[in-house]
C-alpha cells in the first residue's frame, strides 16, 4: 500500500494548521499583510504623527478631523468589506475637547467584529465621548492613550459619498 499521497496530506494539513496560528501573531510583512486583507477581510497601517496621515485620497488612511493634529503613534485597523475601524493614538499638547466631541453618555453602539494587538479588549467602563466626523466613534481614554471605534454608524448631516445628508440617505435605503 502506497502511504505517500497520505503523508503528503498530513504534512499540508500540519503545515496550513500552524500557518493558521502563527500568521496572525508575526509583525506586520508583505505574507501576513496578504493574508490579513484577503482571507480575514482587514488591514491596518501606523503613523509617526496625526500629521503623516494622509488628509485625502483613499478614505481608509484619512482620519477624522476630531484627531488633534499634534496626535502621536496613530494606529487604524479597518475592515475592508465596511466601515468598521479602530484608532489608538497619543494626545500630545492639544486635548480631546472639540466641539465635535460630546461630553455626555455616549449612545451605545456596537464594537466592530475587529481585532488587533494594540487593542485593549474592555474599554466600555473608559467610554467617555461620542466624536463625530463622517462617522460616529466611540471613544475612550486611558491617561494619554485614546481608543476610538466605529461600526460605520454615519453622523447625523454627514456627507455620504453620493453627497446627500446621511439623515436622508439613511431614510432613503429604507
Amino acid at each position: 500500500m502506497n502511504r505517500r499521497p497520505l503523508v503528503i496530506v498530513a504534512a499540508t494539513v500540519g503545515v496550513l494548521a500552524t500557518a493558521a496560528f502563527a500568521l496572525p501573531n508575526l509583525p506586520p510583512n508583505p505574507v501576513t499583510d496578504a493574508v490579513n486583507d484577503h482571507v480575514f477581510k482587514e488591514k491596518g497601517k501606523r503613523f509617526q504623527t496625526a500629521a503623516d496621515a494622509p488628509t485625502r485620497g483613499e478614505p481608509t488612511w484619512v482620519l477624522p478631523s476630531w484627531i488633534p493634529k499634534d496626535a502621536t503613534d496613530v494606529r487604524i485597523h479597518v475592515r475592508t468589506t465596511g466601515e468598521a475601524r479602530l484608532i489608538r493614538f497619543k494626545l500630545g499638547a492639544t486635548p480631546l475637547d472639540g466641539p465635535q466631541c460630546t461630553a455626555g453618555t455616549p449612545k451605545q453602539m456596537a464594537r466592530p467584529a475587529l481585532d488587533a494587538k494594540w487593542w485593549p479588549h474592555d474599554t466600555r467602563s473608559e467610554e467617555r465621548s461620542e466624536c463625530r466626523d463622517t462617522h460616529q466613534y466611540q471613544v475612550a481614554v486611558r491617561g494619554k492613550r485614546v481608543y476610538a471605534w466605529t461600526d460605520g454608524t454615519p453622523s447625523p448631516g454627514a456627507k455620504t459619498q453620493g453627497g446627500a445628508p446621511a439623515a436622508q440617505h439613511a431614510a432613503g435605503a429604507r
